[in-house]
């Protein structure tokens, strides 16, 4: 395991916590953190009592922790662990770390606007930098950014829920009109087909009407004919009695 990359967030100098491989020695504490040497005489007078002076650090050194935990890592079989500096920072590290802010931002290529996991991540890690830095001089302040931080957070991680499910929502639509097109396409070449046979039975009985119609208006014709005929010979025929 490689250790974790340079963050923005100001940590303290690692810790050995302990070796895997080897047993652990007489130097070391029980939390595994190198101590005292044995070899150094123990005290012959009274112990002192534990100075109060130190309980406002370690305090401020535990809500840290609980704000911002330490991060772990092994490298050659040895566990490591970095806590967040207790440090107070100064002016001056402010406008250090907005120059480290823009210098890592150019140097990773972040995009200015739209969204960008990269700017995101140096912006957080930012961010948890003011919070450790607000901490250590009011940790009321400093937990009041923790929850601002943690909102910011809980409110990405609805919009990236949102987006995730709106695009599965997108791609099970196009599936679906993929699929009603293809019927749809189906369909239409069945309607066509049918269309075709449908004009081409329209035109047969065109036909026929027409042909139809033509017969019998021969037929009249003939009709017509013969009956003028008729009436002629009738009309001849009735002049000649007349007549005789």
């Amino acid at each position: 395991m490689i250790p974790p990359p340079d963050s923005l967030l100001r940590y303290s100098p690692p810790v050995l916590v302990c070796r895997r491989t080897e047993k652990r020695s007489p130097g070391v504490s029980g939390t595994g953190r190198a101590g005292p040497p044995s070899a150094l005489p123990a005290p012959t007078g009274p112990v002192p009592p534990p100075r109060t002076a130190a309980e406002p650090g370690k305090q401020t050194q535990e809500l840290l922790n609980a704000i911002l935990p330490p991060r772990e890592w092994a490298e050659d079989k040895t566990l490591w662990v970095q806590e967040v500096s207790s440090t107070p920072s100064t002016r001056l590290d402010v406008v250090h770390l907005q120059e480290q802010l823009d210098l890592r931002l150019q140097q990773r290529q972040a995009r200015e606007t739209g969204i960008c996991p990269v700017r995101r991540e140096l912006y957080s890690q930012c961010f948890d930098e003011l919070i450790r830095e607000v901490t250590i001089n009011c940790a009321e302040r400093g937990l009041l950014l923790l929850r601002v931080r943690d909102e910011i957070q809980m409110t990405i991680a609805a919009y990236q829920t949102l987006y995730k499910s709106s695009v599965a929502f997108g791609v099970r639509k196009a599936l679906q009109a993929e699929h009603g097109k293809s019927n749809m396409i189906k369909r239409i070449a069945e309607s066509e087909e049918e269309k075709r046979e449908l004009e081409a039975q329209v035109s047969d009985q065109k036909a026929k009407c027409e042909a139809i119609e033509k017969r019998e208006y021969e037929r009249r014709q003939i009709e017509e004919k013969k009956h003028t005929e008729e009436v002629q010979f009738l009309k001849r025929t009735n002049q000649q009695l007349k007549v005789s």
